[in-house]
C-alpha cells in the first residue's frame, strides 16, 4: 500500500526548508561582510565581552588621535623654546664679542636681531594658535616688535598678553601631564636684560657705540650674567618639554600595542571564518534542494493522487 502524506510531513519539510534558508542567509552575510553577525544578538554569550572590548578600543583610538596632535604641538614648542634660549645665548655672545673687541659699533644691531628671534619664538603658533599664550590662544603673547618699543613699555610685564592658564593634557586613561608654558615665564628674564640694555643705550652713559667706556663695560658684564642665567633656565624648560615628548612617545607606543591586541581579540570574536561560512553555505543550499525534492515527492503521494490512480 502506498504511503499517504500528512500535514505533519509537510510541516516538517517546511520547517527544515526555513531552517536551511536561515543558515543560507547567515552564511551569505558572513561571507559578504566578513563578520560573524550584524548585531550583538548574533554573538550570543560573547556580546558583553565584545561590547566592553570595543568600548576600550574606541577610547584607545581617541587617545592616539589626541596624542598625535599633542606631539606636533610639543614639536612646535620645542622649536620655540630652542629659539628663545638661542636668542639669550646669542645676546650674551654679542656682548662678549663687543667687550673683547672694545667696540660697541654693531652691538645694538646684534641685540635687536636676538630680540626679534626671541619675540618670534615666544609668539610661536600651532594650527593658528599661540602655544605660549595660555588660554589667550588668539592673541600674540609678546606685544612689542622692537627693543625701542620694549624700552618704552611701562614694565616688562606689560609687554606680555598671555594669561596664567598652564595647559595640561591627559595622554592616556591614567596619566595627565603639564604640556604648556607661558611666554611671560619664559621671556621675562631675557626681556628684562634687553630692556635694561636699551635704556642704558638711550641714557646718559650711552650710546653703546665706538670704544666702550669702563662704565659701559661694567654694565654689560652684569647683563652677561643675567643673559646666561636666562639661557640656562630656558634650556631647562626645553629639556622639560623634551621629557614630555619622550613620555608621550612611549605612551603612543603602548597605546598602539594595546590597540593591536584589542583588534586581534575583537577579530577572534567578530571576524567570520570565511572557509567555514562557505561550507555552511553549500550545506544550506543542498538542504534546501533536498527539502524541495522531498516536498515534491510528498505531493505525488497525496490522497488525491491515490484515489485518481485507483479509478475512484
Amino acid at each position: 500500500m502506498q504511503r499517504i502524506s500528512t500535514a505533519d510531513s509537510y510541516a516538517a519539510i517546511i520547517a527544515n526548508m526555513q531552517q536551511a534558508q536561515t543558515q543560507l542567509s547567515t552564511a551569505s552575510n558572513q561571507i559578504s561582510s566578513g563578520e560573524t553577525a550584524t548585531d550583538l544578538q548574533g554573538y550570543a554569550a560573547h556580546a558583553e565581552t565584545l561590547t566592553a572590548m570595543q568600548t576600550v578600543n574606541n577610547q584607545v583610538t581617541g587617545y592616539l588621535s589626541q596624542d598625535s596632535i599633542l606631539a606636533n604641538k610639543l614639536t612646535t614648542q620645542d622649536t620655540g623654546l630652542q629659539q628663545v634660549a638661542g636668542a639669550a645665548t646669542g645676546a650674551s655672545q654679542a656682548i662678549n664679542s663687543a667687550i673683547a673687541n672694545n667696540t660697541g659699533d654693531t652691538l645694538m644691531q646684534s641685540l635687536e636681531v636676538q630680540f626679534q628671534n626671541a619675540a618670534e619664538g615666544l609668539n610661536s603658533t600651532y594650527n593658528g594658535e599661540y602655544v605660549f599664550a595660555g588660554g589667550q590662544v588668539n592673541i600674540p603673547p609678546v606685544s612689542v616688535s622692537s627693543m625701542s618699543a620694549l624700552a618704552s613699555a611701562p614694565s616688562v610685564a606689560s609687554v606680555f598678553q598671555n594669561d596664567q592658564q598652564i595647559t595640561s593634557s591627559q595622554i592616556n586613561q591614567n596619566t595627565t601631564v603639564q604640556t604648556g608654558f607661558l611666554a611671560s615665564n619664559l621671556g621675562t628674564p631675557l626681556m628684562t636684560a634687553l630692556q635694561a640694555i636699551q635704556n642704558f643705550n638711550n641714557g646718559p652713559n650711552g650710546p653703546l657705540t665706538g670704544q666702550l667706556t669702563a662704565t659701559q663695560i661694567t654694565f654689560l658684564q652684569g647683563q652677561i650674567a643675567t643673559l646666561n642665567a636666562a639661557a640656562g633656565t630656558l634650556n631647562g624648560q626645553a629639556a622639560q618639554n623634551g621629557g614630555v615628548q619622550s613620555q608621550l612617545t612611549n605612551t603612543q607606543t603602548d597605546l598602539t600595542d594595546q590597540q593591536n591586541t584589542l583588534g586581534t581579540m575583537i577579530g577572534n570574536i567578530a571576524a567570520a571564518n570565511v572557509a567555514q561560512a562557505s561550507a555552511n553555505l553549500q550545506q544550506a543550499q543542498l538542504a534546501i534542494q533536498a527539502s524541495a525534492q522531498v516536498f515534491l515527492a510528498l505531493q505525488n503521494t497525496s490522497l488525491l493522487n491515490v484515489l485518481t490512480a485507483s479509478g475512484h
